[in-house]
C-alpha cells in the first residue's frame, strides 16, 4: 500500500481559514479539516497539537498578510493610500469574521496560541494607527470634511467592508465603487 501525500503547512492553513469561514469556530474540528485535506490526518500533528494552535496560527497568517499589503500602501498621497488600504481590507473581509472568534480560543492549554494572538492584536492596533494617521491628514489636508468628527467617518469607511457584492463584481473594481461612494456620496 502506497504512502499517502502530505501536504504543506500553507495548504493546511488554507484549508483551516475556508474551514472556520464555512463552519464558524465551533463547528470546526481536526476531524473536519482531516477530511479536506489529501494526506494522512497525522500531517496535522506535525505542524500543529490541536485545534486552537492551528485557528491562533490562520489567523496570524492572515493578519501577515494584510500587514505586508498594508506596509507597501504608499502614503504620501493620504487619498489614494485609504482607497488601496480599503481594498486590501476588502480582499480580507473575511478577516472580521476570524477575529471574532478569536476569544473562544483556549489559551492556557496552547501557549504557542497566546503568543499568535497577541501578535494578531498588536498587528491590529498597528493597522488602526496607519488607518487613523491617514485619516488625520486627508482632513488637515481638507481633502475630508472637517464638520463630520473623525471616529464618524471611520466608521463608516470599516462599513464598507462588510457590504455584500450581490453582483459579484470583481474585489478591485468593488472596493473602487465602494471608496467612490464613501468619498463622493450617492448623488451625482
Amino acid at each position: 500500500m502506497g504512502r499517502k501525500q502530505a501536504y504543506t503547512q500553507a495548504e493546511l492553513l488554507d484549508t483551516t481559514k475556508r474551514l472556520l469561514l464555512e463552519h464558524g469556530y465551533d463547528g470546526f474540528h481536526l476531524k473536519l479539516l482531516s477530511r479536506h485535506l489529501h494526506g494522512a490526518r497525522s500531517t496535522i500533528y506535525q505542524y500543529y497539537s490541536n485545534k486552537e494552535q492551528i485557528v491562533a496560527a490562520c489567523m496570524k497568517r492572515v493578519m501577515m498578510n494584510m500587514l505586508d499589503s498594508a506596509s507597501l500602501v504608499d502614503e504620501s498621497d493620504c487619498m489614494k493610500a485609504l482607497e488601496q488600504i480599503l481594498h486590501i481590507y476588502i480582499q480580507e473581509s473575511a478577516l472580521h469574521r476570524l477575529l471574532g472568534d478569536m476569544h473562544k480560543i483556549n489559551t492556557v492549554a496552547a501557549s504557542s496560541a497566546a503568543e499568535d494572538l497577541a501578535f494578531v492584536e498588536q498587528s491590529h492596533v498597528t493597522l488602526k494607527d496607519q488607518l487613523s494617521r491617514l485619516f488625520a491628514r486627508a482632513q488637515q489636508q481638507g481633502a475630508l470634511r472637517r464638520d463630520v468628527p473623525l471616529p464618524i467617518l471611520i466608521g463608516v469607511f470599516f462599513n464598507l467592508i462588510n457590504t455584500p457584492n450581490m453582483l459579484s463584481i470583481p474585489t478591485a473594481q468593488w472596493s473602487k465603487h465602494l471608496f467612490d461612494v464613501w468619498l463622493n456620496g450617492a448623488r451625482e
